[in-house]
């Protein structure tokens, strides 16, 4: 399986595109589609933290963006990544983990500012 990826700063993202190959939990960069952004619009709150019924992992990285302003930032989408139904490769059937390797790599290889 392949996580989405949607991020505003271009050495994050390819971060974790570096860390997905080197733990095999693979991700695909999506683009951050403002057409779907109309989707958390609320009649009652500032904005919705669901969107509607298309784009759930736009409408999600599209819900984090309206909150970290300039700073870097990333979404991995691990929503459809999350459960296998049978063994596959070194995960077991049932809930994988995944993104725990991915994250913990980024965190091991990450330094601030360059």
């Amino acid at each position: 399986s392949t996580a989405g990826l949607y991020g505003n700063d271009r050495e994050l993202v390819g971060l974790l595109k570096e860390a997905a190959l080197s733990t095999d939990e693979p991700v695909w960069q999506l683009p951050l589609e403002k057409k779907y952004r109309k989707q958390l619009d609320s009649e009652v709150a500032d904005i919705s933290n669901l969107g509607g019924p298309f784009a759930g992992s736009t409408t999600a990285a599209l819900f984090l963006q309206e909150f970290v302003g300039d700073t870097p930032w990333a979404h991995v989408d691990i929503a459809g990544t999350m459960q296998v139904d049978a063994d596959e490769a070194w995960r077991s059937k049932g809930a994988t983990g995944f993104g725990a390797r991915l994250l913990a790599e980024v965190a091991r290889s990450y330094t601030a500012g360059g």
